[in-house]
């Protein structure tokens, strides 16, 4: 994949939105010609969301299941086009993982996982049972536009709701795009319209609106700490996914294989550039591993750069802004969130293999890429003199956010100490970060991971509200 052409981008993209320029018929009157689904604001959306959902309640549990499957297999089938698309809009991360993350979403739970609970006795029949809220109203990010819509899709409508999503602006073509062509195989296949509605140009005021209208029952936030804060400040009910800053301890075990460990962050960390909001963002090594870790990084590709071209990287990356108190504070360039390691070697005047996926430099514990939740394939290793001494430094990086975080031991107690001490949503022992998503480990993806309100790697339960429902009666018929 990482072999295709600027050129072969460029067509697919012009001929996708050459498509979508044909004069079709659009499925309401409200949605934008040729785009189904696709609306000019929230208010209209949220509406047609509405009677997606009216729809889809009518057709049942069949239609919910139908749906996903569809989902499943046009994220498949349109992996390498819809990928290509984002990449080329948002220009960050890498082409191949873009695609990957697509073909990801056959991992995502559906219907199966809504199972009824019931209860039986000599006063009667119990069920507890999973109902819809009705219409979502979810945001996305520009760092996975089309995954995590597409998640989220078979999450929510598994549960029995439709969904209406106010992207990033940074991806909200690609995630146009998308939309259109859920819908139109949708109706295709059950009749169903507008059961996956999306605003065409987003904003904090589209945003705003889609939190106010009264057709919204629930929100799904997946962003940083203003989105998150806005969106639980509505009066609704919300899911949020909120920000991490990831840390990975390194333990100095003498069974501990050290070139396996290296390329489990590598991987982890260098995965789409390092946009993963569970990718290994900073690294503590105990003891004596710090240079068996350093050798085997180097060993497994990585480059490590010197003091001076970390400084020239940090001046180039980080800026800073007064804060409300009048205090300085830095801030992350946004022009070089999921930058390659290539296009950040080059501010510091170091040329580096196009084959290379991680950059690491040697830093403080209180260094600003240790701190600041950074997205950029530049890890920052510390050196520790105590797993827990590694640990502390580990919490104080990741901010009390409750994330993730990693560990690489061969010491079960200190697999405990640091799950307990971390306290976050998602532990990973011994393998890359993305094992906790079923990739490389057991259980399955989500790319909305509610840290912030607690529900966790989401499911299609967490989009439901239980309902019970009671027959008394001796019933027995022993």
């Amino acid at each position: 994949m990482s072999q295709i052409s600027e050129a072969a981008i460029r067509r697919v993209v012009a001929e996708v939105i050459a498509q979508l320029q044909v004069n079709q018929s659009a499925p309401a009157v409200t949605s934008r010609p040729g785009r189904h689904g696709v609306f000019d604001d929230a208010t209209a959306a949220a509406r047609a969301a509405r009677s997606g959902f009216e729809q889809l309640a009518k057709k049942g549990w069949a239609a919910r299941a139908k749906v996903v499957e569809i989902v499943k297999t046009m994220c498949a089938d349109h992996a390498i086009r819809w990928g290509t698309i984002e990449f080329e809009e948002t220009k960050i991360g890498r082409l191949e993982h873009k695609i990957g993350k697509l073909h990801g979403i056959k991992n995502v739970l559906g219907t199966e996982y809504l199972v009824p609970h019931g209860m039986s006795g000599d006063f009667g029949i119990t069920m507890d049972e999973a109902a819809p809220f009705g219409v979502v109203g979810s945001i996305l990010p520009v760092t996975h536009s089309v995954p995590t819509m597409a998640g989220n899709i078979v999450n929510m409508v598994a549960a029995g709701n439709s969904v209406v999503f106010n992207p990033h602006p940074g991806g909200a073509a690609c995630a146009a795009v998308a939309v259109h062509e859920f819908n139109e195989a949708i109706k295709a296949e059950l009749g169903i319209t507008n059961l996956i509605c999306t605003v065409e140009k987003p904003s904090i005021e589209s945003f705003n609106e889609l939190c106010a209208s009264a057709e919204v029952d629930l929100l799904c936030i997946t962003g940083g700490p203003a989105v998150v804060g806005a969106a639980m400040k509505t009066g609704k009910r919300a899911i949020c996914a909120g920000p991490g800053n990831p840390p990975v301890v390194i333990d100095d075990c003498h069974a501990l294989d050290f070139d396996k460990v290296a390329r489990d962050i590598i991987f982890g960390g260098g995965y789409d550039n390092n946009l993963l909001c569970i990718g290994e963002k900073q690294v503590f090594a105990v003891g004596g591993a710090y240079e068996k870790s350093l050798a085997a990084f180097k060993r497994q590709g990585a480059v490590l750069l010197n003091p001076t071209q970390v400084e020239a990287i940090k001046k180039e990356v980080f800026t800073f802004r007064p804060d409300d108190g009048g205090c300085s504070h830095a801030v992350l360039n946004r022009a070089y969130v999921g930058a390659s390691p290539q296009k950040l070697a080059a501010i510091a005047g170091v040329k580096v293999d196009p084959k290379i996926e991680m950059l690491i430099a040697e830093t403080a514990a209180d260094d600003l890429l240790v701190i600041e939740e950074q997205m950029m394939p530049l890890l920052p290793i510390v050196r520790s003199p105590n797993f827990a001494d590694a640990v502390r430094a580990a919490k104080v990086s990741e901010h009390g956010y409750k994330h993730s975080a990693m560990v690489h031991t061969m010491n079960v107690a200190n697999m405990t100490h640091m799950a307990r001490a971390m306290d976050t949503t998602m532990f990973v022992k011994n393998g890359p970060c993305v094992a906790g998503l079923g990739m490389g480990g057991e259980g399955y993806i989500s790319f909305s991971i509610a840290t912030t309100t607690g529900e966790g790697i989401t499911t299609p339960r967490t989009f439901t509200r239980f309902r019970r429902c009671t027959l008394v009666d001796q019933l027995n018929i022993i």
